[in-house]
């Protein structure tokens, strides 16, 4: 049997956080004695999902169809259920991200399934199977116990670091017959972000919050992010304020990211922000209060005025550029 994963790219490329999946399934495949099986959806390369082998799938189910290369919900459950038949799995993985909190649970009805949303590391397999994740907004953990025959795992993005190894996957057609109701709701279009490194992906985040004092001082925001290689994100404050976009939202009711490095400026670290960030590796904090909330989280923190450390902190990682 395998361990299916729903793999999902971005215009033929597969994403970082999609590798790390395909490794966590293998991982699991590992313990268990079984194969990892990819199943890929949409228009994409055969070499893109050759190389998928390189994070441990040993065989990829491609359902190859136009309608799939944008998210639709039903489809894609139904794509995964015919994957999990074909194989006769009984341990499916996805993300827990946007995409995957539409998929998984539909999957987990049709097979009766327990899942577990936001696994933060490998099943423990000698007291059952049991899954640790984060709950109340990050503020504490649950080890939670499938006890169902099929089992669903969601896994928290950038959760474990990438290990490549050769290996290279072979790629198997899937027929799926999708129901024409499954796409009456039809995309019309979809609005990227060009340009930036996508906050979801990135392992570098500086982040702005109201002691940036207006949208006129982002610069110094910015200027710090391109010479880390960094994306950039804000407070909800500041993207109520129109300050900065709202995709660049963090927090409790914005984005949650798991960055290695987490540059917080000018945020105070209310609980809502903090729900969005605290699976940071590394948090640092720059505020002109000691007393912010933020640095209690704070692996390392500065107080000062970050209109004038800003411009020290860019010119010194320029200079460590220079000379390595």
């Amino acid at each position: 049997m395998s361990v299916i994963v729903l793999v999902e790219h971005d215009g033929g490329v597969i994403k970082k956080k999609n590798l790390e999946a395909v490794q966590y399934a293998a991982g699991i495949a590992q313990k268990t004695g079984e194969t990892a099986t990819a199943v890929v959806l949409g228009t994409i390369g055969a070499a893109e999902m050759e190389n998928l082998g390189q994070y441990g799938a040993q065989k990829v189910l491609h359902v190859d169809d136009a309608r799939l290369n944008d998210l639709h919900a039903p489809a894609y459950a139904r794509a995964l259920l015919a994957a999990v038949q074909k194989e006769g799995s009984k341990l499916i993985v996805t993300l827990n991200d946007i995409n995957g909190r539409a998929v998984a649970p539909r999957v987990a009805v049709q097979l009766n399934a327990g899942v577990v949303a936001g696994a933060l590391i490998y099943p423990d397999l000698e007291n059952g199977f049991v899954i640790k994740k984060s709950v109340f907004s990050g503020k504490a953990f649950a080890n939670v116990n499938i006890t169902s025959d099929v089992k669903v795992i969601m896994l928290m993005p950038n959760t474990f670091p990438l290990n490549k190894v050769d290996g290279k996957a072979v790629v198997e057609k899937l027929a799926v017959n999708f129901e024409e109701k499954v796409f009456n709701v039809k995309v019309k279009e979809v609005n990227k972000v060009t340009g930036e490194i996508a906050l979801a992906d990135a392992g570098l985040v500086v982040s702005g919050g109201r002691g940036m004092k207006g949208p006129e001082n982002w610069g110094l925001i910015e200027d710090l992010a391109k010479e880390l290689g960094a994306a950039t994100a804000c407070s909800r404050p500041v993207a109520d304020a129109h300050w900065r976009p709202h995709h660049e939202h963090v927090g409790q009711t914005g984005g949650a990211i798991r960055p290695d490095l987490y540059i917080a400026i000018g945020i105070s670290g209310a609980i809502q922000h903090l729900a969005g960030v605290n699976g940071s590796k590394t948090i640092v904090v720059i505020n002109n209060d000691p007393e912010a909330p933020f640095f209690k989280a704070a692996n390392y923190g500065v107080v000062g005025n970050a209109m004038d450390i800003l411009p020290s902190l860019t010119a010194a990682v320029k200079k460590f550029h220079q000379h390595k």
